[in-house]
């Protein structure tokens, strides 16, 4: 099963996003886990090569299981950790091979563009502190079908 890692950076009522090419859809920056990472090393990894910033403390507040299914039927399934953190060192890349990096302000997070799953984990975590675990399917479009988020 695929793991992935991405990160909340908030800083000064702001999140540093992404923007994906490939759609334009905004995404917190991160990626899949190497062999005997863990999720933490992982997630400083991904994010320093995404945006050249070292997070600082990151702490996990989501752990969500990722199902794509066709027909009723499991076609792929991965987990995705999410982590939040308020600090960081080093300089913010002009550009990133992976996309656009924007600070975007918080209250604007649910009217970017973002795939129906990253709606859902993006404005419950950006709202609140607690931890969130949840499963989430969509289709092989990427249309959310439906979720268990609490």
């Amino acid at each position: 099963m695929q793991r992935v890692a991405n990160c909340l950076l908030i800083q000064n009522g702001q999140v540093l996003l992404l923007k994906k090419p490939r759609r334009g859809w905004w995404v917190a920056p991160g990626g899949k886990m190497e062999p005997s990472e863990t999720v933490l090393e992982t997630v400083c990894r991904e994010y320093r090569e995404e945006t050249g910033l070292m997070l600082e403390a990151p702490s996990l507040c989501g752990v969500f299981t990722m199902c794509v299914e066709k027909q009723g039927r499991l076609e792929k399934e991965w987990m995705l950790f999410t982590f939040r953190a308020d600090r960081c060192r080093g300089d913010l890349l002009e550009r990133s091979e992976e996309g656009e990096l924007c600070w975007q302000p918080l209250e604007a997070v649910p009217n970017l563009p973002t795939s129906g799953m990253d709606h859902e984990i993006l404005t419950r975590l950006l709202k609140d502190s607690k931890m969130l675990i949840g499963r989430m399917v969509y289709n092989p479009n990427e249309e959310l079908l439906h979720h268990n988020l609490p």
